[in-house]
């Protein structure tokens, strides 16, 4: 099938993580872009990408512009002037000082897509100070939904504020593009980190609202023994997700808790008790073991895999999830995916 963005045209002012990663969902989805980088790489990128080949520049063409030079300043806007879209991930004001804000892109362009990857966003009292994926998810409130009653919460990995900012931008940065179309007049695109991670909270939202996080009552995805980390007898780790009531009788079937009236599900007074039995439940015998007795099955279960393990789980390989290079780095497919609506023309 013909990739949907197929013609698009997309200009990145190469910074960290969450612009890249946009550009990449992009061009993933078929758009051609073109990636201006600084001629010497930053430290960050050094220390966390080393020497190998960066996925984020899957499928992108790089060049190389000193946008503090003329003749590069003029390349720089030569390809915007043509182009649908643009991303930077700069500070606010920074592009502005360059002399390649959204003013003076837009009247070399008006109908170009200004997308712009920040943590705090374009405006608000933190909008100029330096942040990092944790810091914007702690902001958001979600962080703290990490951390069981008197813990600490865990440290994630850059996935939930980063790329949850990526595909923010990435949606955003086509739904002006699609609007420019219909209007001929871009628009800028103020992606922040900190919006995005507080939107896609509003499930966790949802359930606060109904008083099961955040508050006094035990809340059924810290404190219930169905909706847990287990650790196995080999030191491996399962997780069990059993919300739904049919579910959960199963869960308790397969464990052989027979004993226990899946009708009290949500009783919140059994719950310390049944997570220490479901715990050492677990612990008794190793992953390998729950895998054979709960994979595949609806108790809503998967063992906790570590990401060469991923990559090699059969419902992963068989959707080509992982690609693995021939050096062993390890790279994933474009998402999402297109299939056709109706028969085939071929």
């Amino acid at each position: 099938m013909k990739p949907p963005l197929q013609g698009i045209r997309i200009v990145e002012f190469e910074g960290l993580g969450p612009g890249p990663l946009a550009g990449r969902m992009l061009a993933d989805m078929g758009a051609e872009v073109t990636v201006v980088a600084r001629p010497q790489r930053g430290a960050v990128a050094n220390q966390l990408g080393g020497d190998k080949p960066s996925p984020l520049r899957r499928g992108k063409t790089i060049v190389l512009l000193d946008l503090k030079q003329p003749a590069d300043h003029a390349e720089a806007m030569r390809l915007v002037a043509a182009a649908d879209g643009l991303i930077e991930g700069n500070r606010p004001g920074v592009m502005e000082r360059l002399g390649l804000g959204p003013a003076d892109c837009a009247a070399r362009n008006p109908r170009l897509a200004y997308g712009r990857m920040t943590g705090w966003g374009q405006a608000g009292p933190l909008a100029q100070t330096a942040g990092h994926d944790l810091n914007y998810v702690a902001l958001t409130g979600m962080l703290s939904l990490s951390a069981r009653p008197g813990q600490a919460p865990i440290t994630p990995p850059t996935v939930l504020g980063d790329a949850g900012g990526a595909l923010g931008l990435a949606f955003g940065m086509v739904c002006a593009m699609l609007d420019a179309r219909a209007t001929g007049r871009g628009r800028v695109v103020d992606a922040a980190i900190v919006d995005m991670v507080g939107m896609l909270g509003s499930i966790a939202l949802w359930v606060r609202n109904n008083g099961q996080l955040d508050g006094p009552a035990p809340s059924p995805f810290h404190a219930s023994p169905f909706y847990d980390v287990y650790a196995c007898a080999d030191g491996g780790f399962v997780t069990i997700g059993a919300l739904e009531p049919q579910f959960y009788a199963l869960l308790l079937q397969k464990l052989g808790f027979d004993d226990v009236d899946p009708a009290s599900q949500y009783d919140h007074a059994a719950w310390p008790a049944l997570k220490q039995r479901f715990a050492a439940r677990f612990l008794s015998q190793p992953r390998a073991h729950w895998d054979s007795l709960l994979g595949g099955t609806d108790v809503c279960y998967a063992p906790v895999l570590s990401i060469a393990e991923a990559a090699r789980h059969p419902h992963n390989v068989a959707r080509g999830l992982f690609v693995e290079q021939a050096d062993g780095t390890l790279d994933t497919l474009g998402a999402p995916r297109f299939l056709p609506s109706g028969p085939s023309d071929a």
